[in-house]
């Protein structure tokens, strides 16, 4: 069984063999020798390669987790998911030479893109809870995958940009978080009605829904 440091370098030995190759140049070999451990020790923690990046982006969503110091109440949704967003930013700095080889790998892979997206689901999820957001059903779900799509393209910039103080990378943030907040909206107008509808259908009180044995109520009632 391997311990928490063993973990941990087998997580860092992925990320800094992203550095210098591609997503699929690397072996599950490769990673257990540049951690210092063996494959029976990794294979005790690990199944796949992309169980260790899901490792990584674990790690890096408690520690944006655990930097919320709970004084965004009195900001309006959006800021408060600038912040929290801003804030993955800054934790992924160190992290960007690796991050770059891997949106490149992801480019060419279509399984490993897949996989990053349901990561990113995951992960996002966890910042719209951060953030104090909250929406349900398939308004979330739509909301969610918005906000990984948005996050995605932010990156991009984030991944090029030189300065320290990530203007470039605020700029587009702000920019997709109201694009996003405005498609949200016009989403969420258009389900209403839908939603009422739904509502009504499933809610009517025992009295109004038909009689079972009255064949003219069976052919009116929901399929």
């Amino acid at each position: 069984m391997a311990t928490k440091r063993q973990r941990q370098s087998i997580v860092s030995a992925l990320i800094a063999l992203l550095e210098t190759r591609d997503w699929q140049d690397i072996g599950l070999d490769d990673i257990a020798a540049e951690a210092g451990v063996s494959l029976a020790v990794l294979r005790s923690v690990f199944d796949t390669k992309v169980a260790i990046l899901e490792a990584f982006v674990r790690d890096i969503d408690e520690t944006v987790l655990a930097g919320d110091d709970g004084d965004m109440g009195d900001e309006p949704p959006r800021e408060r998911l600038f912040d929290v967003l801003m804030r993955r930013l800054d934790t992924l700095k160190p992290y960007r030479p690796a991050l770059r080889s891997l949106a490149a790998s992801a480019r060419r892979d279509p399984v490993l893109a897949a996989s990053l997206n349901r990561m990113a689901l995951v992960s996002q999820g966890w910042m719209l809870t951060s953030a104090g957001i909250h929406i349900k059903g398939l308004l979330g779900a739509a909301a969610t995958q918005g906000l990984v799509v948005a996050f995605a393209r932010v990156l991009r910039v984030f991944l090029r940009e030189e300065d320290a103080g990530l203007p470039r990378t605020m700029a587009a943030l702000d920019k997709e978080l109201r694009r996003g907040e405005r498609s949200f909206l016009r989403l969420e107008r258009v389900s209403r009605p839908i939603r009422r509808g739904v509502r009504r259908r499933w809610e009517r009180p025992a009295s109004a829904q038909a009689d079972p044995e009255d064949p003219a109520g069976a052919a009116s009632s929901p399929a």
